[in-house]
């Protein structure tokens, strides 16, 4: 049995920048209860696993993490959470070292639950359905990034045919502006330069307790010390001409860089999957954002081989994607989900034609982000630089999100830095200081 005393904890992260953000939050909360983080090479008492399931391969990744916890620490108390505890609870808990299963709405009362156990010694499950799930918990950590993750948002009213995430997050609601904004405030007071504004679908903030997304942004621009803010992943509907005229022209901090999902560049596959939005639409943002911020990362988010995507639907899918002035495309193969309606909908495209179609938007893709890229060299752009992971370079991120690599200079971590993109090598600039 684990004694209460000295208790250390390994966290493991799969999936979205939410995620991340929320795994943080629960380490933060367990230091306070006097559990340490268990260092590089030392056994952990507790496993603390953050799942995903937005695709069948998220589902797998997570079984095969926690055997391989279970086989590498097997005194260990193995805790999951995240999507698949909600979605698939009976599944998880029946995986082998696990003891402690915690559905969305318990994930940040974690410490209590491992105090239960503790007591009691008996593994338990706890699931909230996920619609039932009403309350709202911000969380706005770092971990061992330089960059804060605020969470101004959680759950989803969309509904889209191929996804779980409504199930598995629960209905949207959102944080008071107030709070998310002494937050922010906080991260100013403790150093934090950088704050990536997350959600599940951060767009609706608001809509469930008559508070604006815009004014959220506008309010947020104002905190003194926070000299970067991002926006995470926005829907194209949600983000408004207004929002990107702002963003362009009088927004202090908020930094140009925007990641809007399509999804598909088929009209007819947008309506199968319940998209708000046309592919005209969706061009009309690209063109808005290209025209007022030139040097802006547009990154786009893309499935391939959805249900009802014949032959035909895929070349305009893939004609469209190909036309857009973007930066990247992070391509998902399309996955099965049980309990959705996409699977009501006309014929599963082969797992080889799928395939097929990943590389064919992969390719797209690397020749967009080297295209970029290589328009970039010359420019001197602001570096936020974060902690060296080796011993020769540290790395940064310019404000339009392009990594740069430069010599390790120990003073600048943590700092804005103007840096001449000199070169490319693979998907990273390297970098000459700027002087003066």
């Amino acid at each position: 049995m684990i004694q209460k005393n000295c208790l250390k904890a390994a966290y493991f992260t799969l999936g979205c920048k939410l995620n991340f953000a929320e795994t943080s939050t629960i380490g933060k909360i367990l230091s306070e209860r006097g559990i340490l983080r268990a260092a590089k090479g030392e056994t952990p008492d507790l496993c603390i696993v953050n799942t995903c399931s937005v695709t069948e391969m998220a589902d797998k990744k997570g079984r095969r993490l926690i055997r391989s916890l279970a086989a590498r620490f097997p005194q260990a108390s193995i805790i999951v959470t995240g999507c698949y505890a909600q979605l698939k609870p009976s599944e998880v808990e029946a995986l082998p070292g696990v003891d402690i299963v915690l559905g969305s709405n318990e994930k940040l009362k974690m410490a209590d639950y491992i105090d239960r156990f503790l007591s009691d010694n008996i593994r338990l499950t706890e699931v909230t359905p996920a619609l039932d799930i009403k309350e709202f918990r911000p969380s706005c950590e770092r971990g061992d990034r330089t960059r804060y993750f605020l969470k101004v948002q959680d759950g989803c009213d969309y509904f889209c045919t191929y996804c779980t995430i409504p199930f598995a997050r629960g209905r949207s609601r959102s944080g008071s502006t107030a709070d998310l904004v002494d937050m922010a405030r906080g991260v100013a007071e403790n150093g934090g330069k950088e704050i990536v504004i997350t959600g599940v679908n951060i767009g609706e903030y608001g809509r469930d307790n008559s508070q604006s997304f815009f004014d959220l942004l506008r309010r947020l621009d104002d905190v003194e010390g926070i000299e970067r803010f991002r926006i995470s992943s926005i829907e194209p509907n949600l983000l408004t001409e207004e929002i990107i005229r702002w963003t362009a022209r009088e927004a202090r901090a908020f930094m140009p860089h925007f990641h809007i999902p399509l999804q598909s560049g088929s009209d007819k596959v947008l309506k199968l999957m319940n998209r708000r939005y046309d592919t005209s639409l969706f061009r009309s943002r690209v063109e808005i954002i290209r025209d007022l911020i030139p040097d802006a990362f547009i990154g786009v988010d893309i499935i391939a081989g959805a249900r009802g995507e014949t032959q035909d639907e895929w070349q305009r899918s893939y004609a469209f994607a190909e036309s857009l002035d973007v930066t990247r495309y992070h391509v998902f193969p399309y996955s099965e989900r049980p309990g959705t309606k996409a699977l009501l909908l006309g014929d599963a495209v082969s797992q080889e034609e799928k395939h097929r179609r990943v590389g064919e938007l992969t390719r797209l893709s690397d020749a967009k982000m080297e295209h970029f890229m290589r328009q970039s060299i010359g420019q001197i752009r602001p570096v936020l630089w974060e902690h060296p992971v080796g011993e020769e370079f540290m790395h940064g991120l310019t404000d339009n999100y392009l990594r740069v690599e430069a010599p390790i200079q120990p003073d600048k971590i943590n700092e804005v830095t103007m840096v001449r993109l000199a070169s490319l090598e693979g998907e990273v600039m390297k970098g000459d200081w700027v002087i003066g």
